[in-house]
C-alpha cells in the first residue's frame, strides 16, 4: 500500500491500467473492466456528497439512469451527434439535480436519505411508464458508439476501454482538485458539523446544493458513457440496486478517500463476476465476506490503512517529544562545571 501513496502511486496505477489490454486478449475481461471504470466515475460522485459532505444520496443510480437515457433519447430519437448529446446529458442531469437538491437538502440525516430513496424510485417509475419518451419496458435500442474524434474511432473494445479510462483519469483529477481546494474543505466542514460550518461563515444550503449538483453530474456523465458502451437501455438501470452497489463499493474501499471508491468500484464487479458460477447463491458467499470486512475494516481498505498510518505517525511524534523532554531534563540535572576562580582557590 505504501507504493500507492503520492504521485508515484497514481502514475503506477495509471501505467497498470494502460497496460491491461496489452496483457489480456480476452474481450470479456476488457468489457468488465470498462463497465467497472464507468461505475467508478459514478462512485466518485457519490463519494463527494456522501464521503466529503456527509449526505447519503440514495437516488444516485437514478441520476446515472437519467444521463444514460438522455443520451439514448437524443441520439436514437433525435439523431443528435454523440458528443453533443453526451454534454447535454450531463447538463440535464445537473439541472435536475439542482432542483432535487434545493428541495431535499432542507432535510437532514436519514430523512434526506429516505427522501432521495423515494426520488430514485420515482425516476424508475417515470422511465418504465413514460413510454412516449423512454420507450417504457421495450427500452432504447441502437444507441450509437461514441463518435470518432479525428482519426481515432471507438468501434473496438480496446478503443472503448481507453476512452472510458481517459474520462476516469480526468474525473479523478478534477475530484482531487475539488477536495484539495477551499471548496472541498467547506464540504468537509459541513460533514463534520453544520453548526461549526455556519460559525466559519459557510453558507450551508449553497454548499450542500453545489456538492449535490457536482455529484450527480459525475453520475450523469457516467450514465452517458454506459449508454454508449452497452448500446441498449431498459428501466432496470434505474433500480435502487445500482445505488446500493456504489455504496457497497465505497464501504469496501473507504468512504471519504479518493482511492477508496476507485478500488471498491473496480474490486466489487470482479468479485461478483468471479462468483458468477454460483448464480443466485453467490450473495451467500459475498455477503458474509462483506460483513467481515466491515467488522474488521470499518473504514474500508484504504480508509483503515490511512487511519493506521496516522496513528503510527502520531505515536512516532509523541515518542520524539518524550525523547526531547527527557534529553532536556537530563541536561538540566547535570552538575554545573566548576568555575575558574574556584579552581584557582
Amino acid at each position: 500500500m505504501n507504493a500507492l501513496q503520492g504521485k508515484t502511486g497514481w502514475v503506477l496505477l495509471l501505467a497498470l491500467a494502460i497496460a491491461f489490454p496489452l496483457v489480456t486478449s480476452n474481450s470479456y475481461y476488457l468489457t468488465v473492466m470498462t463497465i467497472a471504470y464507468i461505475y467508478a466515475i459514478a462512485t466518485l460522485g457519490l463519494n463527494l456528497i456522501t464521503g466529503y459532505t456527509g449526505q447519503l444520496n440514495l437516488a444516485h443510480g437514478g441520476f446515472m439512469a437519467i444521463g444514460a437515457y438522455a443520451l439514448g433519447i437524443l441520439t436514437v430519437d433525435h439523431q443528435m451527434p454523440f458528443w453533443a448529446a453526451f454534454v447535454i446529458a450531463g447538463l440535464i442531469c445537473m439541472a435536475i439535480g439542482y432542483v432535487v437538491g434545493v428541495v431535499s437538502l432542507r432535510l437532514k440525516g436519514h430523512y434526506f436519505s429516505i427522501f432521495t430513496l423515494c426520488v430514485g424510485y420515482i425516476i424508475y417509475l417515470l422511465i418504465e411508464k413514460w413510454e412516449s419518451l423512454t420507450h417504457g419496458t421495450v427500452g432504447l435500442i441502437g444507441i450509437p458508439v461514441p463518435a470518432a474524434i479525428g482519426p481515432i474511432d471507438f468501434e473496438s473494445v480496446e478503443a472503448q476501454y481507453y476512452l472510458v479510462l481517459f474520462f476516469l483519469v480526468i474525473g479523478t483529477f478534477l475530484m482531487h482538485r475539488i477536495v484539495s481546494s477551499l471548496l472541498g474543505r467547506s464540504f468537509m466542514a459541513v460533514r463534520n458539523s453544520d453548526a461549526l460550518a455556519e460559525a466559519l461563515g459557510i453558507n450551508l444550503m449553497r454548499t450542500k446544493v453545489l456538492s449535490f449538483v457536482l455529484s450527480v453530474g459525475y453520475a450523469g456523465f457516467a450514465g452517458a458513457l454506459y449508454a454508449g458502451q452497452v448500446r441498449f437501455l431498459g428501466p432496470d438501470i434505474a433500480r435502487t440496486d445500482l445505488t446500493f452497489d456504489m455504496v457497497m463499493a465505497m464501504l469496501v474501499g473507504g468512504i471519504g478517500t479518493l482511492l477508496g471508491p476507485l478500488l471498491g468500484a473496480i474490486l466489487v464487479p470482479w468479485v461478483t463476476q468471479t462468483l458468477q458460477f454460483l448464480q443466485d447463491y453467490r450473495m451467500l458467499v459475498f455477503g458474509p465476506v462483506l460483513v467481515l470486512l466491515i467488522i474488521f475494516l470499518p473504514d474500508g481498505i484504504v480508509g483503515s490503512y490511512l487511519k493506521r498510518q496516522a496513528r503510527r505517525a502520531a505515536a512516532a511524534r509523541r515518542g520524539e517529544r518524550q525523547q526531547r523532554r527527557a534529553s532536556a531534563a537530563g541536561q538540566g540535572n547535570a552538575p554545573a562545571p566548576a568555575s575558574a576562580g574556584a579552581d584557582h582557590a
